[in-house]
């Protein structure tokens, strides 16, 4: 059995204004870099193999909060909103023109203009957990974390969320070939001894 990780990278400006990022790569803002300076991975994962998204919020993040610089992988990044990158999901929400739905309505298949689906996510992150080796901390973005959860507790993006997605946590999934278990308490970063 392997267990994976996951942990959202810390907040960015366009966390804070609500704007949609996929895969524009916009880093962390300096409330988000000093906080995360003050906070570390505890055991066991403090020693656990680490890798991230290759988009700059999540190498600062994990690099923040392990003292290392992470194996970056494109399999970990975020999904591609397409043309709604850059916009505020909420104004997206009011325009009846567009179809911005909340994630309870989505299904594997709702896709962005011009986007990427939660069913082609899947279609690259199983393969990737699939593939490891050793126990290991993945730094990623709310979407992959959604898709790599739903896939362990059978959620088809319809519905109530059986999870939230916090900052600063870690999120397990316990990995036994086509098996997977999400852990039902997520695990506190530390704080860092200076």
């Amino acid at each position: 059995m392997i267990r994976l990780a996951l942990l959202r990278h810390g907040h960015t400006a366009w966390n804070r204004a609500g704007r949609i990022q996929g895969r524009s790569d916009i880093p962390l803002d300096a409330t988000a870099v000093a906080e995360l300076g003050a906070q570390c991975l505890p055991p066991p994962w403090n020693v656990a193999a680490l890798c991230s998204s290759p988009l700059s919020r999540a190498v600062q993040t994990a690099e923040l909060v392990a003292g290392h610089a992470p194996r970056t992988d494109p399999a970990l990044m975020e999904m591609n909103w397409g043309d709604w990158e850059g916009c505020v999901a909420q104004k997206l929400r009011d325009n009846p023109a567009h179809d911005h739905r909340d994630i309870e309505t989505w299904g594997w298949d709702y896709t962005p203009p011009n986007g990427e689906s939660p069913a082609s996510l899947r279609a690259r992150l199983v393969p990737w957990a699939q593939a490891l080796t050793e126990d290991t901390v993945a730094v990623c973005h709310i979407g992959v974390m959604r898709v790599l959860m739903a896939h362990a507790t059978g959620w088809n993006f319809e519905g109530p969320t059986p999870f939230a997605v916090k900052r600063n946590r870690l999120f397990v999934i316990e990995i036994d070939g086509p098996r997977w278990h999400l852990q039902s308490e997520s695990v506190r970063l530390e704080r860092a001894i200076p």
